[in-house]
């Protein structure tokens, strides 16, 4: 069991610029981030602010043109471009706006594809991802293919597909974006009961104020840089259950 108090992920000085000459455009400007473990983190800002290729350079989807960047206690710079798949297909999951789901695959075979590609049976891999499907109360759908299914149940199926493998560190791009506020909110609080936990740090880049409420940590981005953290109400929920252990630990 992974403690607390251990960085997910450390970023120094992260540099991303694209182009060359006069037509260089700095998305990244020295960003400094630490992520514990245990920690749900959203990168809040506005649009183009440089939320989504800070996340894309910590996922390992894109390269950094400077700094330093420790994922999971490894450095990717220093890994080979096989390397660094396996890296990631073992020790990520993904869930983006879009849901990115396979149109001709059930939503038990959606979810199974990660566990298919690290050589897993099909049937062991078909069990393991009904049981998860049923758990985000979604195992009377598990037959459905995605066009019969909502965009909330599509999220869901995005969710447990990337929660199968068991990764140690989630990365959400937008996952609310595409739902109304109901449905959003439902899926913030699936992702915050079952996706974090003491061994598994867990990143949403949002816009959505909405689903503010879930964070532990709020990282506000500008012009390429991280402006200020602090802690959510997902920390301050926490703390107070911790208090209120404690208290009856000692009734």
């Amino acid at each position: 069991m992974k403690n607390r108090d251990e960085h997910a992920v450390v970023c120094r000085r992260i540099e991303k610029w694209f182009g060359a000459g006069e037509a260089r455009v700095h998305a990244l400007r020295g960003v400094d981030l630490e992520i514990r473990m245990g920690e749900l983190a959203m990168l809040v800002g506005p649009s183009g602010c440089g939320k989504t290729t800070l996340l894309s350079v910590i996922a390992g989807l894109l390269d950094s043109n400077g700094g330093d960047l420790d994922v999971l206690g490894e450095t990717p710079a220093r890994m080979g471009k096989q390397e660094r798949i396996l890296f990631r297909r073992r020790n990520l999951g993904f869930v983006f706006q879009q849901y990115n789901l396979l149109p001709s695959l059930t939503a038990a075979e959606n979810v199974a594809v990660p566990l298919l590609a690290a050589g897993m049976n099909r049937n062991e891999a078909a069990g393991e991802a009904t049981r998860l499907l049923a758990q985000l109360g979604m195992e009377e759908r598990a037959s459905s293919l995605p066009a019969q299914l909502s965009g909330g149940q599509q999220q869901r199926v995005a969710l447990a597909r990337a929660l199968v493998h068991k990764p140690r560190l989630i990365v959400c791009d937008e996952p609310t974006a595409a739902l109304d506020a109901k449905t959003g909110h439902t899926v913030m609080e699936l992702l915050a009961k079952v996706a974090v936990s003491p061994d598994r740090a867990v990143i949403v880049v949002t816009h959505d104020s909405r689903v503010f409420e879930f964070a532990d940590t709020i990282a506000h981005m500008d012009d390429g840089r991280i402006e200020t953290v602090e802690p959510g109400a997902g920390h301050a929920r926490q703390f107070a259950a911790q208090v209120a252990q404690a208290a009856e630990a000692y009734a």
